[in-house]
């Protein structure tokens, strides 16, 4: 009975979630009451190399738990995203539950949807808790992109001879930075104004590390570490460090294109590889309140889009109108933008051709200066939307990024 009366509650009233409209405060909100993260590593080099994906999540899922204050055994399950190790790491995020002391009851699965993973990690929590499915829920990403190769994600030998036949097929197949350079060229933007754009991510990641902003985002945790003799010793892993305060646009310009030897994506405008992993806990409104937990805030609205695979970078342009509109708001409303910077070129496309306020963007650095985890990015970008929110004094903030093979996802949400 309890059960019809919570599903008759979702279609009395137009919903807060996807429901066109960002209305009262209901009982049946998908609320936000925990949230963290690594600091994200440079994959190879730093402090994470040798760590494994179970120990890096572990400290998030504990993490969470010790802000929320509710006990480990009330989350029913737990959406991890992955996007290199095998079977998405579903393993391994068993592991880290159990790590993290969350009982046998708490489940927990595994998904791919590659740059976007950590954010549909956290929509499909949403969706599981909306539909009456669970009522508390976890959704975060982790990558090791030490460990595991984005080039051996799919063997052409074992693809069918229809895909190297059908244009939209064979185009995801199509290296990112290929990409990068279609968008470029396609859509007219500047190697300067890449540059600058790369520059910027990292000043403003440069001033976020000053300010302390950024340290408040992150949960600490120690680890093992080997030298190049193989010898160990155990360190903390408390601070981003792909950001460059030292960065500069002529030194930028000197850089030679990566992908395309007449093109203009580089090392310096691109993405890091990097390492780390994020989580976030969801709850119905109404069990946070009976439970006494704090409520950060709730998600409005997340929406997918498709476009085609050799321009993928511009995803976001798509998805964000579509995740605006499923809210009832307009970019007006927005106060903080993350929008994930995989490349200069498709980050200055959707920013440009949506207009996006300069002042409202990535003010605590994107991916060029602070790293792409892949699995991770979207949870991540949750954490810092939040965090910014609150130092701005910001009511509206969204999260989107480009999806390989051609998507955009974008996830909308609101400070309490």
């Amino acid at each position: 009975m309890q059960r019809i009366e919570h599903l008759n509650l979702q279609f009395k009233d137009k919903t807060n979630y996807n429901g066109g409209q960002v209305g009262p405060k209901r009982d049946d909100d998908v609320v936000i009451i925990g949230m963290a993260r690594t600091a994200m590593t440079r994959a190879k080099r730093g402090p994470q190399k040798d760590t494994g994906l179970e120990a890096m999540l572990a400290p998030c899922l504990a993490e969470v738990i010790r802000q929320s204050g509710i006990k480990a055994e009330n989350v029913e399950d737990v959406v991890i995203g992955n996007v290199l190790a095998p079977g998405s790491a579903a393993t391994n995020a068993r592991m880290a539950m159990y790590l993290a002391g969350f009982p046998d009851t708490t489940s927990v699965h595994a998904i791919n949807r590659l740059c976007s993973s950590g954010l549909q990690s956290v929509a499909t929590v949403a969706n599981q808790i909306k539909s009456g499915q669970i009522g508390i829920g976890i959704g975060g990403g982790m990558e090791s992109m030490t460990n595991y190769d984005m080039m051996g994600a799919v063997n052409p030998a074992l693809l069918s001879e229809k895909v190297f036949e059908h244009e939209k097929a064979r185009d995801c197949l199509m290296p990112m930075g290929i990409t990068s350079e279609n968008v470029a060229k396609d859509y007219k933007i500047t190697r300067e104004a890449m540059d600058k754009m790369a520059v910027e991510s990292h000043m403003k990641a440069a001033n976020a590390q000053k300010q302390g902003w950024s340290q408040k985002e992150i949960t600490p945790y120690k680890t093992m570490v080997k030298d190049k003799n193989g010898d160990e010793k155990e360190i903390t892993v408390d601070r981003d460090d792909g950001v460059r305060p030292t960065t500069t646009f002529e030194g930028l310009q000197k850089l030679k294109p990566a992908f395309a030897k007449d093109g203009m994506t580089t090392a310096g405008n691109s993405s890091q590889v990097t390492d780390g992993a994020s989580c976030i806990l969801l709850a119905r409104r109404d069990i946070a309140k009976k439970l006494g937990a704090k409520i950060f805030g709730r998600i409005v609205s997340f929406s997918v889009a498709g476009v085609p695979p050799r321009v993928m970078g511009i995803g976001p342009a798509y998805a964000i109108p579509a995740a605006l509109e499923r809210s009832g708001l307009s970019m007006k409303d927005i106060d903080s933008f993350e929008i994930n910077e995989a490349f200069a070129s498709q980050a200055l496309y959707c920013v440009n051709v949506l207009g996006v306020p300069k002042e409202k963007l990535n003010q605590r650095g994107g991916a060029m200066a602070l790293g792409h985890p892949l699995g991770m990015t979207g949870s991540r970008m949750v954490v810092t939307l939040f965090h910014e929110l609150e130092r701005v004094n910001g009511r509206f903030g969204l999260v989107s990024m480009c999806i390989g093979t051609g998507m955009g996802a974008c996830g909308i949400f609101e400070r309490e």
